[in-house]
Parts: structure tokens; sequence; C-alpha cells
């Protein structure tokens, strides 16, 4: 099935008569509903190109089997360099009739909406970053010493400011701005921890010093099922902290990180490290050791690439943070090394 943000091209096939149709339709949800129902079980395929959580939750309650395909891949088998949307659905047909449609691994609906009310709480987050910066040059125009602008302090140095009435204006609808995102955000992360209860994984990562409620969320639920990662390399490649090779003529460069995967989720790691370091003895002499021949930003992408690599070792062995000291201390070598291979 071809599938776009209002309509969709389907292909299929009854594999025990071998007749094949095509139907176009439009996404009204009554009539894509009524042409699902007429199949009594059904392996539907589309490419991962874009948000389709209603038709995912409608294939969920009609009991169809739900594919979605490595895009790259699929348009690699394309026999011809036309495309339309019938051609399409007709290649991704042929790929499912044959077993060889590239589908990718697919997180669950819960760990989906754990990740949404993350990447929700990380917009609303730099929101709140922007009003607080335009409070901060408001206060600067006002000529107040600098401070923390979410300070009770600094809001009443700001109130008693001899400002224009028009920045008085500004001023005052981006405090009232900022008060209703920090209940926004509350309410967010009440429900993140709500979701937490119970999860051994996350009571695992959260026993690592430094690492709370929201980046622990954030590891377990974008890393899935860890068992499908071959060794850690592949885990840090999916949330794209793996740095670009550029070699050529036998010379072995390495450059950024790839940035593959999920943002939220580097940003919370970068986040926890800066804390991790200050009480994980290892973690800090490395992230030294390294600004010292590098750069701080580099030492800092490296230390966050260690720190994913022991979440990942911990949820894959089922160890908690004292476990992984120990076993790195038994075997002789540094706890953060340990097990990388």
């Amino acid at each position: 099935m071809d599938f776009h943000p209002h309509q969709q091209t389907v292909a299929y096939c009854n594999t025990e008569s071998g007749e094949a149709e095509q139907a176009a339709l439009f996404h009204n949800p009554e009539q894509v509903r009524r042409f699902y129902e007429q199949f009594p079980k059904a392996i539907v395929g589309i490419e991962a190109s874009c948000t389709a959580r209603w038709f995912e939750q409608l294939m969920n309650d009609l009991g169809h089997e739900l594919q979605v395909g490595n895009p790259t891949l699929i348009r690699a088998r394309a026999r011809s360099r036309h495309k339309s949307d019938k051609r399409d659905a007709d290649l991704l047909l042929d790929l499912l009739l044959k077993g060889e449609f590239p589908a990718l691994w697919r997180r669950s609906m819960a760990a989906q909406s754990v990740l949404e009310l993350l990447r929700f709480r990380h917009a609303l987050v730099k929101q709140r970053t922007q009003v607080g910066n335009r409070l901060q040059a408001l206060a600067h125009a006002a000529g107040l010493p600098k401070r923390g602008i979410r300070t009770k302090r600094a809001r009443l140095a700001l109130l008693a400011s001899n400002f224009t009435e028009t920045q008085s204006f500004e001023r005052d609808q981006l405090f009232e701005m900022l008060d209703d995102l920090n209940v926004r955000i509350k309410v967010i992360e009440a429900l993140l921890e709500q979701k937490a209860a119970g999860d051994a994984q996350v009571e695992r990562l959260l026993s690592h010093k430094g690492i709370g409620l929201l980046s622990a969320l954030a590891v377990v639920h974008t890393l899935g099922d860890v068992a499908r990662f071959p060794s850690s390399k592949e885990a840090v490649a999916f949330v794209g902290l793996d740095p670009l090779e550029r070699s050529s003529a036998g010379k072995i460069r390495t450059g950024s990180i790839s940035k593959a995967g999920s943002s939220v989720l580097r940003h919370l790691l970068g986040q926890a490290v800066q804390v991790a370091s200050r009480y994980d003895g290892e973690l800090k002499a490395f992230y030294k050791r390294l600004a010292t021949r590098r750069s701080k930003s580099i030492a800092k992408v490296a230390a966050t690439r260690k720190l994913l690599i022991r979440l990942f070792i911990m949820l894959r062995d089922e160890i908690d943070y004292q476990e992984f000291k120990r076993r790195g201390s038994a075997a002789g070598m540094p706890a953060a090394s340990h097990g990388l291979k």
C-alpha cells in the first residue's frame, strides 16, 4: 500500500486464487475501515515514510498484521526508474508475496506513546527556554544584574523595573507564558512517572548515578528489545552516537556523529552524562583525559556514548549499576569498557 497523508493506493492479492486488484482510497475513516473489514486476515505493507498512527491502530483493531518497510531497500528493488503510486503499490505487493519485504523493527504502541510524551515535553521545554531568553533580554535592557531569570528574585526585579508601556506588556505576557509552560511540563512529567511505575528496566537504569526518570524512559523505550542488537556498537549507531567514517586511499578518518537516531534521547543523555561524571570517577577521568587531548565538545560526545554503552549492558545482562561496577572490578578492567565486545 502506497501511503500518503490524505490518500492511499492499495494493491492486494488473494493468495489462494492468485487474483490481484488495485484500489485508491481517500482517508475517510469510515471508507477506509469498510475497505479493510472485507479481509478476514491480511498482511499489510507500507513504507516508513510518514506517521500513520491512526492507520496502525485501525489495523490492530481489525486484526491485520502491519509491516513497515525500509524505503531505501524497497526502492532499490524497483525494476524501473518510473515511479507512480500504482507502481509503488505493485512493488510492495510483489515483495510481500515473495517474502522479501524489508520490514523494520517496530516498537509497541505503549512505548511509542511514552516517546511521544517525551518529545512533547522536549518541545515545551524549548519554548520555555525561548521565553526565558526573551525575559533575559528585557532584564539586560533594564540594566539588571545577570541571574537565573526564573527565580523569584529575578521576577520581582523585572516587575519593579521602569519599562515603557510596550515593554511592560511584553514582560507580563512572557511571565504568563512561562507560568503556563511550567504547569504543562509538570503535568507531562506526572504522566511519565505513572508510565515508569513498576517498570523493572527503568528501575534498573535509575540505579546508575546521574540517570533520571526521563533519561531512563527514553533509553528503555527507544532501544526496545536490546536482544536484537548483536553488540553495543549497533545500539550506539541506532541512537546516532556513532562517528561517521570518511576514509579514502588507506587513510582512516572519523568525523562527527551520524545523528541518525532520536535527537531527544541524545539530548537527555548529554544532560545525564554531565551529572553522572560528577559521581562516577571512571567516567569523569575518561572525560578529562579526552578533553585534554581533543576538546570538551568531543569529550562530552564520547562520554555520552560510553554512558549509553553502560546502560545497554545493564539492560542486556539485566543487572543494576552496582553489579555492573562489581563485574568490571572482578575482571580487572575499568567497568566502563567491560563487556563492549
